[in-house]
């Protein structure tokens, strides 16, 4: 989620917008990212109210002032789409390191076992963020995808649908009731990652099947 956040922030810098440079958002500090509702009460209330089955929540948004972008159109629509496309360049990273690690742990009897465990950590790093990317491009205001979504739309409309910003919380989480919807939009993330992992399957080392199997 940090790489997705300074993605966003470092986009809007080159497209003209100085904001969340200015506001020392183009970080690596964990700490910068954490927004106390979204981070941490958000993802708890829903995991105590649904028993540990419903969980949702994310960073702090970073602040953008599109009104400083050279063009605003294309600024708004890179800017958008440039958190997830980070995270597809993590996910590929991931797999790339699945192989990596399988070679070194080849090679390195000794330290087989801690490679395994590097190589679960990368398939984990595969699934969640490719399901970022899907999740993140739901066109409800404010994800990312709806902010490519309201240039499909004639103006009127298009100003109405940008004012669900308000209740988009709501909304996801409403989404979240229903598992079958969401579950048909994240298809093709699911179909992706067993692809991607499928690709790798034979670099992986047996003391990573005992952790997961990918």
């Amino acid at each position: 989620m940090i790489a997705h956040e300074i993605a966003h922030g470092y986009a809007a810098l080159r497209q003209g917008d100085p904001t969340a440079f200015q506001l020392g958002r183009l970080t690596w500090n964990p700490v910068r990212h954490i927004d106390p509702f979204m981070t941490i009460l958000l993802p708890a209330m829903l995991w105590i109210g649904s028993g540990g089955k419903v969980v949702l929540g994310g960073a702090k948004p970073v602040p953008v002032n599109p009104r400083n972008y050279r063009h605003y159109k294309r600024g708004d629509i890179i800017v958008s789409l440039a958190g997830v496309a980070t995270n597809f360049v993590v996910a590929i990273a991931c797999a790339v390191l699945i192989v990596v690690f399988g070679v070194a742990g080849k090679a390195l009897a000794a330290a087989t076992a801690t490679f395994g465990i590097l190589q679960v950590m990368m398939v984990y790093g595969v699934y969640l963020n490719l399901a970022l990317i899907a999740f993140n491009l739901i066109p409800i205001p404010p994800l990312d995808g709806s902010h490519v979504a309201k240039y499909l739309l004639p103006v009127r409309w298009s100003w109405r649908y940008q004012q669900l910003g308000r209740y988009g919380i709501v909304v996801l989480i409403i989404l979240l009731w229903f598992p079958a919807v969401l579950n048909a939009w994240m298809a093709p993330a699911d179909y992706v990652t067993q692809h991607l992992l499928s690709a790798v399957d034979r670099f992986v080392l047996p003391s990573a099947t005992q952790w997961f199997a990918p």
